[in-house]
This record gives C-alpha cells, structure tokens and sequence, in this order.
C-alpha cells in the first residue's frame, strides 16, 4: 500500500486520508491505485461508513500537471486516457458502494479535488476551505463529474459561472449555495466528521444505503418508475432486520442495536 493514501480502521467505519500535503495532495497515478484499493478493501472488510479527509493544509489540489506536461512529453497527452482510467472509475467506485461517504474538505478542494468530494454522500468543510473549479484556467472541462454534480447541485447559472471564471468559492458560500451539506470551524472539522462516520455506522446502513441508491438514481429515472423503485426498495427494508429492531427499540423506548442487514 502506497504510503500517499493512509487508511485508519474503527471499530465499523474506515477513515482514508490523501497523504501528499507537500502538493495538496494532488492526484498521481500512485494515489489513485492506492486510494482505489483502500476503498475497494474497506468495502470488501465489511465497513458500514468510509471518511475521506486530506493531510495538512489542502483536501485536493485535483490532477498533479507534473505529470501531464506537454512540453515533458513526445506528443500531447491523452487526457480522455486519464479520466477514463482513473477519475471516472474513483468517481464511479464511491456512489457504488452501499454505506455512508462522507467526505472532510479540510482546506483548498480545486480541479478534480473539488469534484471528488461532490462524489461523496455528506460533504463538510473547514470555514477556511475553498472550492475551486481551476479547469479553465488550463483550457479543461469540470471533470471527475464535476460537470454532472455542479448543475444538479447549484444550478445551471451557477455551475456555468464557477467552471467558467474558476473563482473561489468559499465554504460558507458553498453550504449556503447547497452545494456541500456544512461549513464548520477549523477546529471542529474533523472531530464533528468523525462523529458523524462514526454514527451512520451504527445506523441502519441497508437503509441508508438504499436511500444513497434512490436519491442518486432520481436524476435519471421517471417520478412513475421511480415509485415502483422505491416501493421495492420499501419491501427490502421491511423485510430486514433492521426494520423489526428499530420499531421495537421505539416502542420499547431504547436506542436501537442495528446490524445494516
């Protein structure tokens, strides 16, 4: 395992950290491989909640240009290779997996850093972060689906604005623009995000996960056959176990024991 991505095991939620502060932890093929397969043997060890944060003052500075500098190169780069190699897989690999993702923007989130952390299901950020669609500023496109999340989230007017000046956007500005789900201080940034892993984790994850699947599955499927989806999914629910301890600890008035099955 790559030492640019660690991983912390908890009692059942994973927490991953992009470990290159020295670059804002900016993506290398080594990261991707490494945080791929950190999250793919989270998933695989039976985690219920995964939290992605960044070491030292940035979440994501996006793509390292280092490694993708035409001038270093014999002919242009194949950044559609890129994206289809890594980023989309990443992005893909997160709104598949069936628990919680929370992601901790502990500082700058630019590029495809910003859109990573879009992927993810409960996106919080220290008051000091910055979300920065930095594409034009290198002749690109919102990648990561960046292009995707941003007018779904904040609009058309909006997602236009921020990808084609590539202005700062605050963290407060983004909580309020509904962009991310929280701003919070610096200094509670992390110990509020683990709380929160830590409490999705003793949730009902069948059910969150199927909540993740249904809200995600909202933009592409009809309101009629999205009632049948959920109606099966309702059935799913029903049947868990989950379901029978949650209405017994709330007429037995107790805090429920849930087993995410």
């Amino acid at each position: 395992m790559t030492d640019t991505i660690l991983t912390k095991a908890h009692l059942n939620w994973v927490e991953i950290t992009l470990n290159r502060p020295e670059r804002l932890n900016s993506f290398t093929e080594e990261m991707h491989l490494g945080l791929r397969a950190a999250i793919q043997a989270a998933r695989d060890g039976g985690a219920r909640a995964m939290l992605v944060t960044g070491a030292g003052r940035g979440f994501c500075a996006g793509q390292d240009l280092g490694d993708r500098d035409p001038s270093k190169m014999d002919a242009p780069p194949d950044l559609g290779a890129t994206v289809r190699t890594f980023y989309a897989p990443l992005v893909r690999l997160i709104r598949s997996l069936e628990f919680p993702v929370i992601c901790a923007v502990n500082g700058v989130a630019a590029g495809a850093g910003a859109n990573l952390s879009l992927a993810c299901d409960v996106v919080m950020a220290a008051e000091s972060a910055k979300f920065i669609q930095s594409f034009s500023k290198i002749g690109l496109i919102p990648d990561t689906g960046g292009s995707w999340h941003l007018p779904r989230l904040i609009g058309e007017a909006r997602a236009k604005g921020l990808a084609m000046t590539a202005e700062p956007l605050s963290a407060k500005k983004a909580e309020e623009w509904g962009l991310i789900w929280k701003a919070l201080p610096d200094e509670e940034l992390m110990l509020e995000a683990r709380r929160l892993a830590e409490r999705l984790a003793a949730g009902p994850t069948l059910g969150l996960g199927l909540t993740k699947r249904a809200i995600q599955m909202s933009a592409s499927t009809e309101l009629s056959d999205h009632l049948d989806m959920e109606a099966g999914m309702m059935k799913t629910c029903g049947e868990s176990r989950d379901y029978a301890e949650g209405v017994a600890a709330f007429l037995q008035k107790r805090s429920p024991d849930f087993k995410g099955c």
